[in-house]
């Protein structure tokens, strides 16, 4: 993978907010799935802003650890 970040995230449709995040505007994030590079993940109240790309396998992880409530790192 050689792209780690999205100069402009809006450019790419298909987003979704976290499962956790609130309607009510608060911190949310958001992920693109099926991207060729990897998992790409933008704040959602900036959405021309850029987004960073992770590659699958650490972002698959990273969300393992999550749901198992587990130390990340």
């Amino acid at each position: 993978m050689t792209d780690r970040s999205i100069p402009n995230a809006a450019a790419l449709s298909g987003w979704r907010k976290s499962s956790y995040s609130s309607g009510d505007g608060g911190s949310c994030v958001e992920v693109l799935d099926g991207h060729p590079s990897g998992v790409p993940v933008r704040d959602s109240k900036i959405p021309h802003g850029p987004a960073l790309v992770f590659p699958t396998a650490s972002w698959s992880s990273f969300v393992a650890a999550l749901k198992a409530g587990g130390p990340l790192t």
